[in-house]
């Protein structure tokens, strides 16, 4: 088939074709923004799921829905070993500039300029020319005591009060917030805990992996008060067909109901595995012939396998040391699915006590996750046959 014409786009956080199954999602975020920017209660959400099930897509759709709606947001990944201070900063300078809009600064607007000096200058971040790149002083006594708790907390409120007085509203996406500090992830949590109290126009959003339900417990107790957490996971055999079948279609092309089951069998319904399937499965496919036949699968799927193993899981096996590697091949031989401490230690033939600081370092990194207490399973999908095919 024309690879110019082929409608999946394979690749981390490349907006699907077709952003099947996630409905609910889209309708919740339609109305708690709708909520939030009418000065109404809203219990705000974080994303939770595994490495390729399209988080980062559903956050910037969730962005491109707020901004429709006059928001004014802004989008943050948050990589290992930067401080929260560091990735706000800047945005929430470029908020503000927006909330200017060119016209006469309003007094709100102004303030939260004064006070995103004061912090940046109390968490010794610099940002442009002057921390906020305009000659305006500091607010002194406001969000500059130094504590993170107090200041970040009366940043958001001036910033929240600063879009109440442009009739707007602001939303703050962060991804990967699992790589936060928990000290910045409590200071995260009184933050929005200040502006839900207030009932001022400003929510955060999130997305991170399955642990980061029990990173944002352990940071403060009541986040579950403020915070919901959406499982998004794999997609059912029916939405994952469609986000296979529907994009062919538009192109006036259609799969082979039998090579359809066959790819969302292969690819057990991720999205990120589902666009490189359709991917190598249209170029695959006869030019002209007008379908996607089983026979086009299955000599897409080498294709696909071999791509992701270059990208998708080489990417991650990279980022650990050696005893990490080995931590992970036992995991791997153990087959799929979680596996208990003292059976991985086994596998490697050491005290288990031995390799907690590995499982440890490995969670940090976001490479695996503890699903239940002394389990430990791959954030990856598919982790383990990516392991077992490139062995030791």
């Amino acid at each position: 088939m024309d690879p110019v014409a082929n409608p999946y786009a394979p690749g981390a956080g490349s907006q699907p074709p077709e952003l099947a199954g996630r409905s609910e999602i889209v309708s919740r975020t339609e109305t708690t923004l709708a909520r939030v920017k009418a000065g109404r209660h809203a219990k705000s959400f974080m994303l939770v799921g595994l490495r390729g099930v399209g988080k980062t897509v559903l956050l910037n759709r969730i962005a491109q829905i707020a901004e429709d709606d006059g928001y004014t947001a802004t989008v943050i990944e948050a990589p290992e070993g930067k401080s929260l201070p560091e990735l706000l900063i800047p945005c929430l300078r470029k908020i503000l500039f927006q909330l200017d809009t060119k016209e006469k600064v309003t007094v709100a607007v102004k303030r939260g300029m004064m006070v995103l000096k004061s912090f940046a200058k109390a968490v010794k971040v610099t940002v442009g020319e002057v921390e906020i790149g305009l000659d305006i002083d500091a607010e002194k006594g406001t969000g500059d005591s130094g504590d993170l708790d107090t200041d970040l907390a009366d940043l958001f409120e001036v910033i929240g009060a600063a879009a109440k007085a442009r009739n707007t509203a602001v939303a703050i996406i962060i991804d990967e917030l699992q790589y936060i500090k928990e000290t910045e992830f409590s200071a995260l949590i009184m933050a929005v805990h200040r502006i839900s109290q207030k009932q001022l126009p400003l929510i955060v959003i999130g997305a991170g992996l399955p642990q980061l339900v029990g990173l944002a417990g352990k940071a403060k107790s009541y986040a579950e008060r403020l915070f919901d957490y959406p499982e998004v996971d794999a997609l059912n055999e029916k939405d994952a067909a469609s986000a296979l079948k529907e994009p062919a279609k538009r192109e006036g092309v259609d799969w082979h109901p039998q090579a359809l089951k066959l790819a969302v069998q292969l690819t057990r319904g991720y999205p990120y595995f589902l666009q490189e399937w359709g991917y190598h499965s249209w170029n695959a496919a006869k030019a002209g012939s007008g379908k996607i036949t089983t026979k086009d699968v299955k000599a897409a799927s080498e294709a696909a396998r071999s791509n992701l193993d270059d990208s998708f899981f080489r990417v991650r096996f990279d980022r650990v040391s050696p005893r990490e590697k080995d931590y992970m091949f036992a995991m791997a031989a153990l087959g799929p699915g979680a596996h208990r401490s003292g059976d991985i230690a086994t596998e490697l033939g050491v005290p288990v006590e031995s390799v907690a600081p590995v499982r440890s370092s490995l969670i940090k990194k976001g490479m695996v996750y503890s699903p239940a207490h002394g389990d430990t399973a791959f954030t990856v999908p598919m982790f383990n046959e990516y392991l077992i095919r490139i062995g030791r």
